[in-house]
């Protein structure tokens, strides 16, 4: 068999790697996943099976069902402010498909996306999937990990035609800040540019608001909104996400989606329905709890050696630096999983602003993470 040749050289980023070597050990505890330990709420669960048993067991509308777009669209006015209609919503195969299928629609052979990094790893291979080049830019701890105008600058070419953020960000658990929005705006409507804005942690800032970046003037237009339940309600599992966008490009996406997915899990959608309608409340209570996950384990890793971390900003990712250990992010990870099984990610496998840091994902009860961080002070003292 010839596979072709764009994969048959393809290997596993460094995040599969970890997840591979996990899968062979014993006794690990995994900060490596960014996937809330809690069960998706039984009442979410009832929803889809009341829809089963109501004969909701054919194929979907393409876009979605009217209902959980409109759920959609009051979820956004009623949270962040956004205005949508359900014209302007597609219903998508879990988070990551979305920016799949948009820049399937944007570009055409050898145009260029704008890549923040650190950033989520299948980013890079789904411009390349799409014809696209992808452009990392670099950014500092010391600016948040936001992308600095002057870098934007220098990275833009006639050929560019996507930028592609995520605020929250995974991995940093950064927060970009309105102000430096406002700059990235301004630099996007001065090159006439089209955003793809991740936003599936919107349910998960620590301090102050999330922004919509479609809701910043002249970006509406401008700006694919990418997000889902898998985070804010738990329901990994269940595949869902969305995007919110332009209606020519929902429209697009609808019809190359036709051609892989046909459409969206039905009993998925119906649940989603009820969590979007009813579950406000259980946001605020998981929120809390992984904000003192995350203020605990950042102070526990303030205080070891060689590691210095961020306050928690988003999401449920702590970025911390350990070029203090003098260990590449690689090594680090190594190391501690094999003498300490503990396993984290190497910031590396996110780009090479990456490099010197780890992603640890407070996504495990206090209890664990507590023990986590006794092997991991451990682990450093033996250094």
């Amino acid at each position: 068999m010839k596979l072709a040749g764009r994969y048959s050289k393809m290997q596993p980023s460094g995040m599969v790697k970890i997840f591979q070597a996990i899968e062979k050990m014993e006794g690990v505890l995994n900060l490596s996943i960014g996937e809330p330990d809690f069960d998706t709420e039984h009442d979410i669960v009832d929803a889809a099976a009341r829809a089963a048993k109501e004969g909701f067991t054919h194929y979907p509308p393409l876009q979605g069902f009217l209902d959980v777009r409109v759920a959609v669209c009051d979820y956004w006015k009623r949270h962040h402010g956004l205005d949508a209609t359900p014209e302007e919503v597609y219903m998508g195969v879990g988070g990551i498909q979305s920016p799949h299928l948009a820049l399937q629609a944007l570009l055409d052979p050898g145009e260029e996306v704008i890549l923040v990094e650190p950033c989520f790893p299948p980013y890079f291979l789904q411009v390349e999937n799409a014809g696209g080049v992808a452009v990392p830019v670099k950014t500092r701890e010391e600016n948040g990990f936001a992308p600095a105008a002057a870098d934007l600058e220098n990275a833009v070419t006639p050929r560019t035609r996507v930028l592609l953020l995520n605020s929250p960000c995974n991995p940093t658990g950064r927060v970009i800040s309105r102000e430096q929005m406002e700059e990235i705006a301004a630099f996007v409507a001065r090159h006439d540019l089209f955003v793809l804005s991740d936003e599936i942690y919107e349910s998960l800032i620590y301090k102050g608001g999330h922004v919509a970046f479609a809701t910043l003037p002249g970006m509406k237009d401008r700006t694919l909104t990418m997000g889902g339940l898998s985070k804010s309600h738990c329901m990994t599992g269940w595949r869902i996400g969305y995007a919110i966008g332009p209606a020519e490009l929902i429209r697009v996406m609808t019809l190359i989606a036709a051609n892989q997915t046909y459409g969206l899990n039905t009993l998925t959608q119906k649940g989603a329905v009820w969590a979007l309608e009813k579950q406000d409340a259980k946001l605020l209570e998981r929120r809390k709890i992984f904000a003192e996950r995350m203020d605990y384990v950042a102070g526990r890793l303030n205080k070891m050696k060689g590691v210095s971390c961020a306050p928690a900003e988003g999401a449920f990712y702590l970025f911390p630096s350990v070029k203090g250990t003098g260990l590449s992010s690689e090594k680090f990870v190594w190391q501690l999983l094999e003498n300490a099984h503990v396993a984290t990610i190497p910031g590396s496998a996110f780009g090479t602003s990456g490099e010197g840091y780890i992603r640890i994902a407070c996504t495990q009860s206090l209890k664990t993470l507590t023990e986590a961080m006794d092997r991991m002070a451990t682990f450093l003292d033996s250094l």
